[in-house]
C-alpha cells in the first residue's frame, strides 16, 4: 500500500481497535529519539526532528509513543509543535512515572501526587484536553503498584484520560492493574532476540490488549545474524525483517520504532509490506 509517491503507508501493517474506539494502523512510531543525547535536553536539529514527526503522519502512521521523561518534555513540545491541531484519526500516547537528573539517568516516582503533576504537564505540552492512551511508565518499588495505578484511574474518572495502559509489566503487576482500571494496551520490551515478556504477551492475545515492544532492534550482532540471512529474499534490511517478524507473531503486537532521520523513517514503515513467509518466521524461532 502506497501513499502516492512511491512509499508504503504504515496502514500496510493492518490495524488494531485500541480500546474498542480507537483505530490505529499497527505500525506506529516511537518518539523517544527524537531529543539529544542520552534522551537528554533537544536533538542538534530540532526542525528535522519536527519533519519526521511530520513526515510519520503523512506515511500512514496514527500511533505516536512519547513521554514526559524523553527530554523530559522536549519530545512532547516537538510533537505539539509538529503536528497540532492533531488530525481526527491520529492518536498520541504518553507516559509518566519516570524522573530525569541528567542525560542517560532515569529515576522513578508513582506517588499519586506526581502522576497527577506529571499528567497536567503532559496535557499541557501536547495541547490537550484528554490524553488517548496514558499509560504508567514504570513501577516504583516505593510506592505500591496499585496505588500509582489507582491514582492513574483516577484521572481517567476525571476525564483527563481517555485509556489507559502499563508499561515494563511482569504478569504480576499487569494483574494488579487490571484490578484497578480496565488496561487497554502494554508496553515492555520485546524482539525476535528478548522474548523474555512472552507470558505477558501471551496475556495480551487472549484479552485483545494492545501489546507495544519497545527496543524492537535488539543491539549486537543484527547484520550477521538470522535476520540478515533472509533479508535478502525480501530485498530488505535485516532490521525491516525484525519489524515485520513482531508484526507476524501476534495480531495484538504494535511496533513503535523510532529514528532522527527519514530516510530510516521511510524504511522502518516499507517494513509494514513485508510479507515474511511462515518458513521464515519460523526460522526466526516463531
Amino acid at each position: 500500500m502506497s501513499n502516492g509517491n512511491g512509499q508504503t503507508n504504515a496502514a500496510a501493517s493492518g490495524t488494531f481497535m485500541l480500546g474498542g474506539d480507537l483505530k490505529i494502523n499497527r505500525m506506529g512510531f516511537g518518539a523517544m529519539r527524537i531529543t539529544g543525547d542520552g534522551i537528554w535536553g533537544p536533538p542538534d536539529d530540532i526542525e528535522n526532528a519536527r519533519e519526521v514527526v511530520r513526515s510519520c503522519v503523512e506515511m500512514g502512521v496514527n500511533f505516536i509513543d512519547t513521554a514526559d521523561s524523553y527530554g523530559p518534555n522536549t519530545s512532547e513540545d516537538i510533537i505539539a509543535e509538529a503536528i497540532h491541531p492533531y488530525p481526527d484519526d491520529v492518536v498520541v500516547a504518553t507516559k509518566g512515572g519516570l524522573t530525569r537528573s541528567g542525560p542517560g539517568q532515569w529515576g522513578r516516582d508513582g506517588r499519586p501526587e506526581s502522576l497527577r503533576k506529571a499528567l497536567e504537564g503532559s496535557l499541557q505540552r501536547l495541547k490537550l484536553e484528554v490524553i488517548d492512551l496514558y499509560q504508567m511508565h514504570r513501577h516504583d518499588p516505593n510506592v505500591p503498584y496499585a496505588e500509582s495505578v489507582g491514582a492513574i484511574a483516577q484521572l481517567q474518572k476525571e476525564g483527563k484520560i481517555r485509556h489507559v495502559g502499563l508499561s515494563n509489566v511482569t504478569t504480576e503487576q499487569l494483574a494488579i492493574g487490571r484490578n484497578e482500571v480496565e488496561v487497554v494496551s502494554v508496553q515492555n520490551e520485546y524482539n525476535v532476540f528478548d522474548r523474555s515478556s512472552e507470558d505477558v504477551l501471551e496475556i495480551c492475545e487472549a484479552d485483545n490488549i494492545g501489546f507495544i515492544p519497545w527496543f524492537p532492534f535488539k543491539a549486537g550482532n543484527i547484520e550477521t545474524n538470522k535476520l540478515a540471512e533472509i533479508a535478502p529474499k525480501y530485498d530488505a534490511t535485516p532490521y525491516q525483517i525484525a519489524l515485520a517478524w513482531l508484526l507476524k507473531r501476534s495480531p495484538v503486537m504494535l511496533p513503535i520504532p523510532g529514528t532522527q532521520s527519514l530516510a530510516h523513517l521511510e524504511e522502518n514503515i516499507a517494513a509494514s509490506a513485508i510479507d515474511l513467509s511462515d518458513e521464515d518466521f519460523d526460522y526466526l524461532g516463531g
